[in-house]
């Protein structure tokens, strides 16, 4: 069985030095191989965490430079191994294609986003450019927590509390705001990848669509032209190191397995056997569970197998 990560972390020297909390073991690409081979993971999808570097960088733009080059680097060193995300000047939105064009041309597979941006989510104007580029090149969008400032920052600012619930509530809040704005109907072919399950939406997808059949039966909400269930399953998740048989039930409940990809969250999670073993423990088929490990994030990348270390 082939397994690939779909969401896992580097961050090049010269910008986790500039960060507050990301200095000690997310540029330690040895540890990452070493812990790939002894679970027998083939390759994997390195993306951004975010992080405040841009404070301390001059802006995004600089922090772009330096990390897609990085990041295209070790791709180059390990072909077989990595595939790269590539992250955007947020704050300078007209260079965002430019660095879409730099980054495709540098190999990076992916677009890697936060859920929100000093409380931009997703939905807003300056991402319309990114998400065509999008649809066009076949790209897929992979979002990630905002830890800067997430939704709830203003009332609860806690080292525990705001990374387990303000984050995963504001990837949930930025898969509202999208599909309320039509981002989702305006953009049908791009393949949006949200880390953590969604956040809590495996919890509240029933409750969207009561909620929403009961106040469109009073007029009180805008005709979504479905019901946020349809919206849903048309989304990708990563299980983020995730070892809850529960939360991955609850998450096919949503979508199907061909919706679920694999992710270690590397290395926030170093216990990549158990993440695995979750998954090889539910109740599915041979044929999904393959879907999980690789073949979802095969589908969605233009990946040759054959690249890949056997």
């Amino acid at each position: 069985m082939k397994i690939i990560d779909a969401h896992s972390h580097y961050i090049p020297p010269d910008v986790a030095q500039n960060t507050t909390f990301f200095k000690m073991g997310w540029s330690d690409v040895d540890r990452h191989l070493k812990l790939m081979d002894e679970c027998g993971i083939e390759s994997s999808l390195l993306l951004y965490p975010t992080s405040d570097a841009h404070l301390k960088m001059g802006g995004w733009a600089n922090v772009c430079k330096i990390y897609n080059q990085d990041i295209a680097n070790v791709v180059g060193r390990f072909p077989s191994r990595f595939m790269g995300g590539a992250i955007l000047p947020v704050d300078q939105p007209d260079l965002m294609t430019d660095e879409l064009k730099r980054a495709q041309d540098l190999g990076l597979k992916v677009v890697s986003l936060a859920s929100s941006y000093e409380g931009k989510y997703l939905d807003d104007e300056i991402f319309e450019g990114v998400f065509e580029f999008a649809q066009h090149s076949k790209i897929p969008v992979h979002v990630h927590p905002q830890i800067m400032n997430p939704i709830g920052t203003e009332r609860l600012n806690d080292p525990l509390l705001s990374p387990v619930l303000e984050y995963v509530f504001d990837v949930s809040v930025c898969i509202g705001r999208m599909m309320m704005s039509g981002t989702f109907l305006k953009y049908p072919n791009v393949k949006f990848i949200f880390a953590h399950y969604g956040g809590v939406l495996p919890i509240v997808k029933e409750r969207f669509d009561t909620t929403y059949a009961m106040l469109r039966g009073r007029n009180y909400v805008e005709d979504l032209q479905k019901v946020p269930s349809e919206y849903f399953k048309n989304l990708y998740f990563d299980v983020s190191g995730s070892r809850s048989l529960g939360t991955l039930l609850a998450a096919l409940e949503v979508v199907d397995a061909s919706h679920i990809l694999f992710g270690s969250d590397f290395p926030a999670n170093q216990n990549f056997k158990a993440t695995m073993q979750n998954i090889q423990s539910a109740q599915l088929g041979l044929e999904e569970k393959n879907k999980i490990f690789s073949g979802n994030i095969f589908s969605m990348l233009n990946v040759d197998e054959k690249s890949l270390k056997s």
